[in-house]
């Protein structure tokens, strides 16, 4: 089966307050909560054709709620990004959000419970491993006992060593100067200065950087006379507290993790901690957020499962959404992966990209419905939905610290009206979500487990069709009787197009010249002509659509 993930940030899921107030604490705009995911919720995400539910931001983070009533240390507002913080600033890996449970001191019981459901409703669960870095003031409160904490037995006189968690300035104290004062009070004090996560490695990080974190110290000597050394033997003491965390959500029936900044930590602690995973849990998978196309298969050798495409066909499907550039691209962005496609993730929006619908992209979500078809049906490999994107989210609110640009917070308390229309109250969805998200299903539920799909063949057709080269992608799918055509049409206009098939696919596939039968799998409209090298096969599509002709031999 191929897989389809569906990420999912729980904050801004789920019935909360109707108004939302910009900058606006968790009693003013509420939270989602692990509940919100009931059994009703989690069969509409499977109908969308989702096999893997990526849930973000599980794993406590630093927060300017305060939950000091429950035992959770307090964060300072200096280094916590938005009222909500970001998901990507750990405060305690072995513990999870107190802000998505209903009763605090269950918490860790409420996202067992949604675990359990998760998989009774047929789908795997995916949650965020952080190894690069982690909040300022990290502190584990729910580590298992004998376990040290990350930097308990740290020699903060080392910049660097590999008995260390942290990097250190010497004898320098963290200066914030540059980052704005985010209350009244005494400023977050640190002395002696710890790395900043994004390898920053002075004491002053400005506020483009990722200053509310501290990189971790997986062996590498970033500031030594040579500018980089690797010293991993012996074994640093990161890699087996990093490991062990791995495996503590592995244990609590987690079947994936999605490894934040990947190419950030040496391959060859991923080589070291997946091989001692799936040693324990062979069936596990690991995703990694690697974008230097250049380290792809050193981090495939590694272990990874999937790595994000986005500098090749996100980025390349994007613009041509956009028409900046012509389609004839995609096929130049697949064959530079086409030793490892199997091993790529595909995808149109995640929590780090611009919406399609928002004013910096596209501005209407229809307009990416010929990308969903080519980059879901194009090969074998995995595709990934945001939520909210099947409905035409905008992302185009200004919630807090997340500013105006055209992209869903991940650092504040919000409300997504999309969401809340799509899941909780669907009498009000409008007309054109409606259709938006029929057409996802189409896609993703019935069109991407056709045989040819999930385990068929692929025959790019644009060497031989340049009349399409600018606004029309054309490929062959096929596993054993079963044909799919699929042009995609990304012009603004309706138009009636000429496909031809060269000899080499019929010869390549193994298909043979003859008349057919067709049924678009999208319109269920039908097509009859010839097979043949020597006579193109002649359609219509619409603007911004696609056909998916079924052809049966």
């Amino acid at each position: 089966m191929k897989q389809v993930i569906y990420q999912v940030l729980p904050r801004l899921f789920g019935r909360k307050t109707a108004k939302n107030v910009t900058d606006g604490s968790i009693a003013q705009n509420g939270c989602g909560k692990f509940n919100d995911f009931d059994d009703r919720v989690l069969q509409h995400i499977h109908d969308l054709g989702t096999t893997h539910v990526w849930f973000t931001g599980i794993i406590r983070h630093a927060t300017q709620t305060d939950y000091s009533q429950y035992g959770i240390p307090r964060q300072h507002p200096d280094v916590v990004k938005g009222k909500a913080g970001s998901p990507y600033a750990i405060a305690d890996y072995y513990d999870v959000d107190p802000d998505l449970a209903v009763d605090v001191n269950k918490r860790m019981e409420e996202w067992t419970a949604l675990v359990n459901r998760t998989h009774r409703a047929g789908m795997k669960v995916i949650i965020d491993f952080v190894p690069n870095h982690v909040a300022r003031q990290y502190h584990s409160i729910a580590k298992p006992e004998g376990v040290k904490d990350l930097g308990e037995g740290d020699n903060s006189e080392y910049h660097f060593s590999t008995d260390n968690n942290f990097y250190y300035c010497w004898q320098q104290p963290l200066d914030l100067s540059d980052i704005p004062t985010i209350v009244d009070g005494e400023r977050y004090m640190e002395n002696p200065a710890k790395a900043t996560g994004n390898d920053h490695f002075d004491n002053h990080p400005g506020r483009n950087d990722w200053y509310e974190t501290v990189k971790l110290n997986y062996g590498v000597d970033y500031c030594d006379a040579g500018g980089r050394s690797e010293h991993f033997n012996p074994i640093p003491d990161t890699w087996s507290k990093m490991t062990d965390i791995l495996l503590f959500w592995a244990q609590k029936g987690v079947d994936a993790f999605r490894c934040d900044m990947a190419e950030m930590v040496p391959s060859a602690f991923w080589h070291w901690a997946i091989d001692k995973v799936k040693f324990i849990h062979p069936d596990i998978q690991f995703i990694g957020e690697v974008y230097n196309p250049a380290l792809y298969r050193d981090y495939l050798n590694a272990g990874f499962d999937l790595l994000y495409d986005k500098v090749g066909m996100y980025d390349c499907l994007r613009d041509v959404i956009c028409h900046h550039r012509n389609t004839a691209d995609i096929t130049q962005a697949w064959q530079s992966t086409d030793d490892i496609r199997d091993h790529m993730l595909y995808f149109l929006e995640n929590h780090d990209e611009q919406r399609i619908a928002s004013d910096f992209f596209a501005a209407d979500a229809k307009k990416a419905l010929p990308a969903l078809v080519v980059a879901a049906l194009l090969h074998r490999n995995a595709f990934m939905v945001y939520a909210g994107q099947e409905f035409g989210e905008r992302g185009m609110n200004k919630e807090g610290f997340s500013g105006h640009d055209g992209r869903t917070t991940i650092f504040d308390y919000w409300t997504l009206d999309s969401i809340q229309r799509g899941f909780f109250d669907r009498r009000r969805l409008h007309k054109e979500e409606r259709m938006l998200e029929q057409y996802y299903q189409k896609v993703l539920k019935r069109i991407v487990q056709e045989k040819a799909v999930h385990s068929g063949q692929t025959f790019d057709l644009m060497y031989v069709n340049p009349q399409l080269s600018q606004h029309q992608f054309a490929f062959l799918r096929k596993a054993a009787t079963d044909i799919l055509l699929v042009v995609a049409n990304f012009d603004e206009q309706d138009v009636m197009v000429d496909v031809a098939i060269p000899q080499h696919a019929f010869d390549f596939l193994a298909i043979p010249q003859r008349h057919f039968k067709a049924i678009d799998l999208l319109s269920e409209e039908s097509l009859s002509g010839q097979l043949s090298a020597a006579e193109p096969i002649y359609m219509g599509i619409s603007a911004h659509s696609a056909r998916v002709w079924k052809i049966k031999l």
